[in-house]
């Protein structure tokens, strides 16, 4: 599957932002997808998964509370709202696609977006 993240920009402190990414190719459906996000020279840090049927649903403690992801498998797409964004959630963001059963390490992840830049300004 490939896929492609778009939704990225640069917002206020406090603001909310919705990621997309698009998935082509056969089987959608039959993966687990994951948001990650990247800081220069650091690894890529878990942030949501969600189920192939959008009903298990995961995130990281640093993201708990603040962004939702969603996915629509009709249109092939998973979502990421972020919501009261600070300015530590400066980063690029990547969707991604495993055929695990589970999907909380980048490892586990087969298929990446190319990302997206999220810039927070205080």
């Amino acid at each position: 599957v490939q896929l492609q993240a778009s939704g990225g920009g640069s917002v206020q402190a406090g603001d909310s932002l919705r990621l997309s990414c698009a998935a082509s190719g056969y089987g959608f459906r039959g993966y687990r997808m994951g948001w990650f996000r990247q800081l220069p020279g650091k690894e890529r840090a878990f942030l949501a998964t969600i189920s192939r049927d959008g009903r298990g649903i995961y995130y990281s403690d640093s993201v708990k509370g603040r962004f939702t992801a969603s996915r629509d498998n009709a249109k092939s797409t998973v979502y990421l709202h972020m919501n009261n964004l600070k300015p530590d959630d400066t980063a690029v963001y990547y969707c991604a696609a495993t055929t695990s059963i589970v999907g909380t390490q980048a490892t586990q992840y087969t298929s990446w977006g190319q990302g997206t830049l999220v810039t927070v300004s205080s």
